[in-house]
Parts: structure tokens; C-alpha cells; sequence
């Protein structure tokens, strides 16, 4: 623990230097967010290039969506016909399928052909539970996408934004009962037992498989490196971002270097639990995550039934807007629906083959087991919370709080006009939450801080497995990472929200593009072991 820290300070020491060294006209954070924003510009650029103009439609999305749509349709709506079974699955109902207490004799085999040793030395591998591997990814969706996403989805696209997240988020529980399906079918597992999981895995070993090795190897460094900016971007950066903004708003804080010093406070918080690895993560994730969750929801509905004659106005005005926008500052019905997929593809992640890394060390024998499991991520994130969300913004602005689809930022952040205050992000929910609920503003801070540091803890795990498959599994390539990792929670606290976002956008996304070669290559796998776990659920329930 000693080594860590001080590498870390002497890593943060010429930060610290630049902190002093900054002057009152130009402070730290805009120094900081100066040197950012040519870097997020770039990958923006980059990674959302257009296949239509005006609107603007880029390719990563109609990728996105396509795809979810398709895999819906090829596995005949997972997404509604397993919904109950994969709650079922993570209740333990079917914890006797993976763990048979009575061992068959050797010879006899699975409804899949597999020899039964085979399958009990499976049985054994794995680090976490289906609950513990379900709150690891849930914890790295479930955050500020959810509370800032939203809020700048209705801010720029207007109540329709919220249909169009809605729809992307059930399409995109298909396409995470895919990707995390393939996590544990190609997952490794070392001599110590730990787990080795996610895109990077099933891409190379798919395709290798296929007699595609070369592609495979290209294509799964690519998602390595796209995931470990990711890590530092939307899993990092832009949770410290939007967690320093509710606190500097609830503390007052004004100075031009308040957002560094958070980014220290909160590295040094996060630096703590992410050296346990997956078991320490786990563990405290499966308690945070659950309970800020309920709490979130709880509160939510408060207001939601505290204004019930508005219900049926506020669902009307999102599915509505949903077609006929009164703002056309998005570019109509086609810029609504993009900014609604965009804001829940970068929510709950579907596509981006992120979650898989987290699903891959359950202990589980059957990998459509845990594809199952994960369908539940989408639903609970976007159609369950951000819905919430979406719904209290909505009814608080019938007061006319702010115009939908003002934009008063230079930077594409969402900024609104609240009375004479400039609000964005977290910021806009917690008006929300402050005129119904006395003292909001303290639960919604550290609702947000808490959301912030697990889906920041999680990420490090997706990152620091990419960072493994590419530099090895040694102590000090751990160190590096870990190290880069803490940085980016600093610069993400320092930098406006514009920079951030846009960076992180670009990262998740680019997650897409090596992920869905591996997803069309593999997604026949994924058939058969569906068919494998039905059958054997079904074959132990006649027993």
C-alpha cells in the first residue's frame, strides 16, 4: 500500500506543481481542460464520422442500433422471452444446474455433448457469484449516465430523447445477452484462478477458431486499446466530472482550482479499493450499488407520486415529442431519436462489449447462463432508472423552469438557463429533485458521488484486463495502469463537462466497431449454448 501511494504522488507531483504554479485569471481547471479539449476533439471526430448530413447521422450508431435489432430478432426476443429466467438465474433457482450436488459417472453427458468431467472442472472456475457479476456491471452502468446522461438527453432532444433511450435499451439487452455470453464461453482462466474475460478473448480465440486468427488478433488489440480509453473517459473521467459539479455546488466552491482538489480527494479514494482486484471490487459493489440504486428509485418515485395528476402528462409529452418535437434544434424526429440512442448507448454500454468483462469471472458452467443474466443490465439501467429520471426532469420543467432544446453552452454540454443560473448534467436533476424533496441537494450529491466511484472502480477492472491482454499480467504493467487510471479521475474532475463528454462518447463507441466483428462472427455460438442451458434447466426440473 505504501509503494502505491507514493507512486501515485509522484506521478500527481507535477500536477501538484501546475496547481501552484496556475494564476487567477487563468485557473488550474481551465488550464487543464485547454490542454484536454484539442485530445477529445480529435477522437470525436474520428470515431463519429457521418453517413448523413442533416441530420447528422453517424455510422457508430446505425452500427449500434442495427445490430440490437437483429440479434433481437435472430434469438426470437430474448429480451422478453428469457426476462423471468434470467431473474430466476440470479435468485439461485437454478444454482443446481451449475453446481449438481450428485456427479454422474463418467461416460454420460450434457444435452450440449459435453463429457461430464469436462463439464465439473468448468464448474469450478470463476471468481464471483451470477449477483456479485451482475452489481460489477451494473455498478459500471448504472452512474452518472443515468442522472447526467439523462438530464442532457431532455436538455438538448426535449421529452422525446427519453423514448428513443427507452427503445435502445430493450433492443440492447439482446445484444448484451450476446456479447457476455461469448465473455465466459472464451474467458481464461489462470493457474491461480483467476479469470481472463471479455471481447478482447472471445474475439481472438473466436476467430482464431473460424480461421480468421490474423483478423482476430487486429481486431481484438483494437478493442483493448478503445477500452482502455474508455476506462479513462466515460467509466472515469466523466463520473468525476459530474461528481465535482454537484459538490463544488453543494459546498460553495468557487475557487478556479476546486475541481483539481476533488480529483485528488476521489483518486485517493478510488486508488484504495481498486487494488484488491475483481473479489475486493465485488464486494463492494454488490453493497453499494444495490442500495444508492433503490434509494435513487425510491426518491424518484416520491416525486413521480407526489405529482400524480401529472403522470399521464408527462408519459404523453415523451411519446409524443418522440415524433413531433417542439424543438427542432436537434435536427427534428431524427435528431430526438439520435440523441436519445446516443445517451443510452453510452448508459448501459450494450454493444460495447465492456460488461462481458466483468461477466466473464462468474462461476458458472454454462456461459448462456450469464448471457441471461446480463440481458437484466439494459433493463434496469436505462428502462428502469433513466426513465425515473427522465420523468421527475420532465414533470419539475412543467413548471417552465428552462426551454427544451436551448443549448445556452459553447461546448454541445446542455446547458440551460434556470432562473439566471447556467445548469447542466447532474446539476439540472438536482433542480429537480431540490423542489420537491427538502435537503435533495445533499442526497442527490452523494447519490452522485457514490455512482461515480463504483462505476470508476468497475471500469478499472474492464480497463486493467484490456491493459493485461496487451502489456501481460505482470505487477508493474498493473501498476502503470492503475497509476494513468488515477490520473484521468483528476483531469476528468478539472476539465468542463463538454471536453469530457465528448472524449468519453468517443471512447465507448469505439468499443463498438472491434466488438461487432466478433459478435457477427460468433453469435451462432452463442445459439447453441442458449439451447445447451434451456435444456438443461429443463432436464433438472423434470427430476
Amino acid at each position: 500500500m505504501k509503494k502505491y501511494l507514493l507512486s501515485f504522488f509522484a506521478l500527481v507531483l507535477p500536477l501538484l506543481n501546475f496547481a501552484q504554479e496556475a494564476t487567477d485569471e487563468v485557473g488550474l481547471d481551465q488550464r487543464i481542460d485547454e490542454g484536454f479539449k484539442p485530445i477529445s476533439d480529435f477522437f470525436n471526430d474520428v470515431i463519429f464520422f457521418l453517413v448523413w448530413e442533416d441530420p447528422d447521422i453517424p455510422f457508430v450508431l446505425v452500427l449500434l442500433v442495427g445490430s440490437a435489432l437483429f440479434f433481437t430478432l435472430y434469438f426470437k426476443f430474448p429480451n422478453i422471452r428469457h426476462f423471468f429466467t434470467a431473474i430466476n438465474v440470479v435468485r439461485g433457482k437454478y444454482d443446481e444446474v451449475d453446481h449438481p450436488v450428485v456427479e454422474p459417472a463418467y461416460g454420460d453427458s450434457t444435452p450440449g455433448g459435453d463429457a461430464i468431467e469436462t463439464i465439473r472442472d468448468e464448474s469450478e472456475e470463476g471468481e464471483v457469484s451470477h449477483f456479485q457479476a451482475l452489481a460489477t456491471a451494473v455498478s459500471g452502468t448504472v452512474g452518472n449516465g443515468n442522472i447526467a446522461g439523462v438530464a442532457l438527453a431532455i436538455a438538448l432532444g426535449g421529452p422525446g430523447a427519453t423514448f428513443w433511450m427507452i427503445i435502445c435499451g430493450l433492443l440492447g439487452m439482446s445484444t448484451k445477452f450476446v456479447e457476455c455470453t461469448l465473455g465466459v464461453q472464451y474467458r481464461d482462466v489462470g493457474e491461480d484462478g483467476t479469470v481472463y474475460g471479455g471481447p478482447m478473448y472471445y474475439i481472438s480465440k473466436g476467430l482464431r477458431e473460424r480461421g480468421f486468427a490474423m483478423l482476430g488478433k487486429i481486431a481484438a488489440v483494437f478493442f483493448a486499446i478503445f477500452c482502455i480509453g474508455g476506462s479513462f473517459g466515460g467509466g472515469n473521467a466523466a463520473q468525476s466530472n459530474q461528481a465535482t459539479i454537484v459538490l463544488k455546488e453543494l459546498l460553495g466552491l468557487e475557487s478556479t482550482g476546486a475541481g483539481f482538489w476533488i480529483g485528488v480527494v476521489l483518486a485517493i479514494l478510488v486508488g484504495v479499493i481498486i487494488i484488491g482486484g475483481i473479489k475486493r471490487i465485488a464486494s463492494v459493489t454488490e453493497k453499494i450499488v444495490p442500495f444508492m440504486a433503490v434509494l435513487y428509485v425510491v426518491a424518484c418515485l416520491y416525486i413521480i407520486f407526489s405529482n400524480f395528476s401529472l403522470i399521464d402528462d408527462a408519459i404523453s409529452l415523451i411519446v409524443t415529442q418522440a415524433f413531433n418535437p417542439k424543438s427542432m434544434a436537434v435536427g427534428g424526429v431524427i435528431g430526438v431519436l439520435l440523441v436519445g440512442f446516443k445517451r443510452a448507448a453510452f448508459s448501459n454500454e450494450a454493444g460495447a462489449g465492456s460488461a462481458s468483462i466483468a461477466h466473464s469471472a462468474v462461476k458458472t458452467k454454462y456461459s448462456a447462463s450469464e448471457g441471461l443474466v446480463a440481458l437484466l443490465e439494459p433493463f434496469i439501467d436505462t428502462v428502469v432508472i433513466c426513465t425515473m429520471t427522465a420523468l421527475v426532469i420532465v414533470i419539475f420543467n412543467f413548471g417552465g423552469f428552462f426551454e427544451y432544446g436551448a443549448d445556452v453552452s459553447t461546448d454541445g454540454s446542455g446547458a440551460v438557463m434556470i432562473g439566471d443560473e447556467i445548469v447542466q448534467g447532474a446539476g439540472i436533476t438536482s433542480k429537480a429533485f431540490a423542489k420537491y424533496i427538502p435537503y435533495s441537494n445533499v442526497f442527490l450529491t452523494i447519490a452522485v458521488v457514490l455512482f461515480a466511484v463504483s462505476t470508476m472502480i468497475s471500469w478499472s477492472y474492464y480497463g486493467l484486463q484490456s491493459w493485461k491482454f496487451l502489456f501481460g499480467r505482470g505487477k508493474t504493467a498493473d501498476l502503470v495502469y492503475k497509476l494513468l487510471f488515477l490520473v484521468f479521475v483528476i483531469i476528468g474532475a478539472a476539465a468542463s463537462m463538454g471536453s469530457i463528454w465528448s472524449f468519453s462518447d468517443a471512447m465507448i463507441f469505439a468499443m463498438v466497431f472491434p466488438n461487432m466483428i466478433g459478435l457477427y462472427f460468433l453469435f451462432p455460438v452463442v445459439k447453441k449454448q442458449l439451447a445447451r442451458y434451456v435444456d438443461a434447466i429443463k432436464g433438472n426440473s423434470k427430476e
